[in-house]
């Protein structure tokens, strides 16, 4: 049984913390707009003590989220892209499934096969079998990793096949230039695991929904995050 969230020592009830949090990992708002919003509320809470409430509970809540059960017939989608963190290049490699749920992403300064390979590994622990095929741009790094860990899964490399890999990365573009950008390697890792958790959560894949299913699918979502937050729904 999992243990229940830790709110001991904060003044503000949970219900509070659970929802500057949602706002700082759900929406592209800075520290201080959601300062603002909850000033609006008649909750006078500083920024930094939203961003303290994010680095201590976005990961425990992400933990708590359910993630999509992983199948071998899967199709993975894999990209990377450059983040330049005070001065210096670095690498946020990410993988996606054929329903735009992001699988795994890792921060790494190198662009190269011994990257690749850490990323297969990974994903193969994480999900827990390998996919059905698996889908890259040109990058060498690729095809030799895939050789070496998992031969046996097909494998299509081409730049147009890659968009839902390569589209998967702007909605972090659009939280980096919010937030100025990340502080440290270490930062954006963390950053990164509770942000896409939150948005598989919330953000449903490209289909032909009605508007009542997207509500309903919304609310389920809010449910689910109310759930891990240990707040009473």
């Amino acid at each position: 049984m999992t243990t229940p969230v830790c709110y001991k020592r904060h003044r503000f009830p949970r219900e509070i913390i659970a929802h500057a949090v949602w706002l700082c990992f759900r929406f592209p708002l800075s520290l201080r707009l959601i300062e603002e919003m909850l000033l609006e509320r008649g909750i006078i809470v500083s920024y930094e003590t939203v961003r303290r409430w994010a680095l201590k509970f976005g990961p425990d809540y992400a933990r708590r989220i359910k993630r999509k059960s992983p199948s071998r017939r899967d199709i993975w989608h894999l990209d990377e892209v450059v983040v330049t963190i005070a001065g210096e290049t670095h690498w946020l490699w990410r993988a996606v499934d054929q329903d735009g749920y992001v699988l795994d992403e890792i921060v790494q300064t190198r662009r190269d096969t011994k990257a690749a390979k850490r990323l297969l590994k990974r994903l193969l622990k994480k999900q827990g079998c390998s996919p059905r095929r698996m889908i890259t741009d040109k990058l060498g790094s690729y095809i030799a990793a895939r050789r070496q860990i998992m031969p046996a899964v097909e494998h299509r490399s081409h730049k147009g096949l890659n968009n839902r890999a390569e589209n998967s990365h702007l909605p972090l573009r659009r939280r980096e230039r919010a937030m100025h950008g990340f502080r440290s390697p270490g930062s954006l890792q963390r950053f990164v695991s509770v942000f896409s958790a939150v948005r598989n959560l919330f953000v449903p894949p490209r289909s032909r929904r009605s508007a009542l299913a997207t509500h309903l699918r919304r609310l389920k979502a809010m449910a689910a995050w109310k759930s891990a937050a240990g707040v009473v729904a």
